[in-house]
């Protein structure tokens, strides 16, 4: 996984004021914070940090003061109505070193014909090498038949990734559709009025 460089420059001003200074000047309120150190309150440039953190579970060098620190997003926090970031909180990480995150599963393929898949989990817990953290997971239903369940437990990991997530969270179910009553009746309906 490639590393996003940002550079980031030390608050001084904090409160709902100073960070809403910093947003109008395209600048985004974070804190940087792991490994035993104090936290260190920084802002980071608006549009390269919202365009990096669109990838899932990146892997940041933070330069500050001359100095470069790894580190990932461990929460990002969006205004609800227009969806711009608000604040993010990054966790000093060193690279070898393991850690704990989320990660979306996406399906691919297709089930048996006749058949649709039920997306019961949409995210993984995995502990992973800081520098090599996955963006994504991927389970291939193709072929699979009505009945037909994949768990925590099937999921393909990266080399030296564990799972953290039970292992028997059910992912994905294979069903056959059902109709209900309603559906029957309108389709009853349909057909005596073509007739």
């Amino acid at each position: 996984m490639s590393e996003v460089k940002l550079v980031a420059t030390t608050r001084t001003e904090f409160g709902k004021g100073a960070a809403r200074r910093l947003r109008r000047a395209n600048q985004i309120p974070a804190v940087l914070y792991g490994h035993g150190t104090d936290p260190v309150h920084v802002s980071l440039p608006g549009h390269a940090t919202m365009m990096s953190l669109k990838k899932a579970n990146a892997l940041f060098t933070i330069e500050l003061d001359g100095k470069d620190t790894l580190a990932i997003a461990k929460d990002v926090q969006r205004d609800p109505v227009r969806q711009i970031i608000e604040h993010v909180d990054l966790l000093i990480v060193a690279k070898g070193e393991k850690v704990s995150v989320e990660v979306p599963v996406t399906i691919v393929g297709e089930s048996a014909p006749g058949t649709i898949h039920i997306v019961e989990t949409q995210n993984v817990e995995l502990e992973a090498d800081a520098a090599h953290l996955p963006q994504s997971l991927e389970v291939d239903i193709a072929g699979l038949e009505a009945g037909a369940q994949v768990t925590a437990a099937d999921l393909k990991l990266p080399t030296g990734a564990s799972l953290v997530t039970d292992a028997e969270i059910v992912m994905v179910a294979i069903a056959v559709p059902r109709s209900s009553a309603a559906d029957d009746e309108a389709d009853a309906a349909a057909e005596a009025a073509a007739e």
